[in-house]
């Protein structure tokens, strides 16, 4: 093995566990969820807060990191934001009370999306050539996948064996792993076209990424003039960083790159993976448990049917690019997760749903997400001028991020809207529909027992509870499976039609470059 090949084996490893921790945090919490609320006395609204200030902080930072990576070097903003995940992690861990809890899971969420944009960055940089490239975004792909899809299993194996805070704690010895792989084989870059650090461009995109973000998790819990003041807020912040951009002669936004095709289709791939795939996995457990009446081994069990598939696809997913274009993978990868979610559906309405019903949708939806995930990334970021894969990276991880922040939010608030009609169907008009909304969010968060004290009014409630939380998944299966599908098309339209012979994505520079190396150390 050769001393390249070594400090690139180094480096893979080294992005890919970062990437590992970085999926970890987000699928991993909410199945310690029902423990926080003991250990912290955390009520309903602070354990939504425990998960979503990691989402929200994700997508506040990301282009940021973009720029701040093109300028200063991306292995050096990689060492610094992976030392502060540790560190968040750490203080995760010795939280002693929620509200401590919220304010780390913001400092990890910050530093965990720098982390993760990071890693693209890395990769696009050090892996240039065809064959190579492709095996190391595959690798990535599928370890990003093992830390989304394999969270809530690991979560609860970690909680069962020793203490929900190990959950947090583990990442602090893993990230000094991290740092020793990424220090010896990740080899230093920037872009030489970035002059000067866009302050203005970080701050107002970073305001207007926040601002809507907290306004779609959290705006169901504010009052009119509050939710008008965050939207007018977002919006001036938006309409401000677009400003920006356009009079700076050195942005960190560069909004010719979706001129280039193939760059925007593969950021719809990424919109349609987030909008379905990847924030259903959060509620799956409520599923299976709550829903289906399973312990919560036999979850994790069928947990991995849904992910397992993700493990063979990337490979497919890169044949058939390399094959057919990105186009036909990207678009194809999508119609499949929107058809497993379909057929999940389908078998969720079954007279006597269980395992087995789910089973063929869980696997194809899976399979939907190997196919897609890698080709997206890869040829995001082959699509420029490998001195611009910050603001590449920047760009693809925002899309993913902002899209499943926000589909998080809106899968929850289906779900609560599916249980709360089937409530109203079988109670009729026996209870307001304050009153109704409110048993609806506690039964789409699994708690069954949130109609016995109308037991004597409805019978069975347990068993109507249950109904009603079958029929609101319903609901979120049919919203992600037909809006994935959607996604799909609008990216085969955004693609266009491929040349002749066209299987690698054509590498446009938005700007003229300059003609300096981009490498800053030698292989």
């Amino acid at each position: 093995m050769t001393a390249r090949t070594s400090r690139n084996t180094a480096a893979l490893v080294g992005v890919c566990l970062a990437s590992l921790m970085f999926g970890l945090e987000i699928s991993s919490v909410p199945v310690i969820l029902p423990t926080l609320e003991t250990a912290l006395k955390a009520d309903f609204k602070a354990l939504q807060w425990i998960m979503n200030a990691y989402t929200i902080a994700c997508t506040t930072v990301l282009m940021a990191t973009g720029a701040l990576a093109d300028r200063f070097g991306r292995k050096r903003v990689m060492v610094i934001v992976t030392i502060g995940f540790a560190l968040a992690s750490l203080l995760c861990g010795v939280a002693q009370s929620a509200p401590l809890l919220i304010a780390a899971r913001f400092l990890q969420g910050l530093t965990g999306g720098a982390m993760f944009l990071c890693t693209v960055a890395v990769l696009s940089h050090q892996f240039q050539e065809g064959a190579e490239r492709s095996r190391a975004f595959i690798a990535w792909g599928m370890i990003s996948g093992v830390g989304l899809g394999f969270g809530p299993i690991i979560g609860g194996l970690i909680t069962s064996l020793a203490d929900w805070r190990w959950v947090f704690i583990i990442h602090a010895p893993l990230s000094v792993l991290a740092l020793g792989l990424i220090a010896v084989g990740v080899r230093e870059s920037r872009d030489p076209q970035a002059k000067r650090l866009d302050a203005a461009g970080v701050v107002t995109l970073s305001l207007a990424v926040f601002g809507f973000s907290y306004l779609i998790t959290q705006g169901a819990d504010l009052g009119l003039a509050a939710r008008v003041i965050a939207a007018v807020a977002a919006a001036t912040a938006l309409v401000a960083f677009l400003v920006v951009e356009r009079i700076n002669p050195h942005p960190m936004f560069d909004f010719s790159v979706f001129r280039i095709r193939q760059f925007s289709g593969a950021i719809v791939g990424c919109i349609g993976m987030n909008f379905s795939y990847w924030p259903f996995i959060i509620y799956l457990p409520i599923y299976f448990t709550s829903g289906l009446g399973y312990d919560s081994t036999q979850a994790g069990l069928l947990l991995l049917a849904y992910t397992l598939p993700f493990m063979a696809g990337p490979p497919v997913g890169e044949r058939l690019r390399q094959r057919f274009g990105a186009r036909v993978a990207i678009s194809l990868g999508l119609t499949t997760i929107g058809v497993g979610l379909i057929a999940m559906k389908i078998g969720s309405s079954a007279a006597h749903a269980d395992w087995l019903t789910v089973l063929p949708g869980a696997l194809i939806a899976g399979a939907g997400i190997g196919i897609t995930n890698t080709p997206t990334t890869n040829t995001t970021t082959a699509s420029v001028s490998a001195d611009r894969a910050g603001m590449a990276s920047g760009i693809d991880i925002s899309a993913r991020l902002i899209a499943l922040a926000i589909n998080i939010a809106v899968m929850g608030a289906v779900l609560v809207a599916g249980v709360a009609a089937h409530l109203k169907g079988a109670l009729g008009g026996s209870l307001d529909p304050n009153a109704t909304r409110a048993l609806a969010e506690k039964i789409a968060a699994g708690d069954l027992s949130a109609l016995s004290h109308l037991a004597q009014t409805v019978g069975a409630a347990p068993a109507l509870a249950r109904a009603a939380l079958v029929d609101g998944f319903g609901w979120v299966m049919l919203y992600g499976g037909i809006g994935v599908i959607v996604l799909a098309g609008l990216a085969f339209l955004v693609f266009g039609p491929e040349r002749a012979g066209q299987t690698e994505p054509q590498q446009v520079e938005p700007r003229l470059a300059e003609p300096d190396a981009v490498s800053l150390a030698e292989d």
